[in-house]
């Protein structure tokens, strides 16, 4: 499993994650992950979030697909966070490339 950083009990992020991941992610008591990096991100080399959306169902998780372009997080981005973190039950992942988007995102929603 990618390594999870813990912001409170309702909040982790991580980097990118793999099909993989998402078992060890369940495991650890998670129940929603949400996807912060557009999926033609480094020319899509990484796992579509559809991908990751169907397996993490699968395994009864939910799912959320709020791409952001980095560097360019703004307050839209930031109520639409915010909105769909209280919307899912916790706690949650929240992942991008390195996951630093997921956790600027968090912060400002707070």
């Amino acid at each position: 499993m990618k390594p999870l950083t813990r912001i409170d009990a309702d909040f982790s992020f991580s980097p990118q994650i793999d099909v993989e991941d998402l078992a060890n992610i369940k495991a650890a008591g998670f129940k929603s992950v949400i996807c912060n990096r557009p999926d033609s991100e480094d020319g899509g080399v990484h796992p579509d979030h559809d991908l990751l959306e169907a397996a993490a169902n699968k395994l009864g998780l939910e799912f959320a697909y709020l791409p952001v372009i980095p560097g360019q997080i703004n307050d839209a981005n930031v109520a639409d966070f915010k909105s769909i973190v209280s919307q899912l039950p916790a706690p949650t992942v929240g992942y991008c490339r390195l996951g630093i988007r997921s956790k600027i995102l968090y912060e400002r929603s707070r």
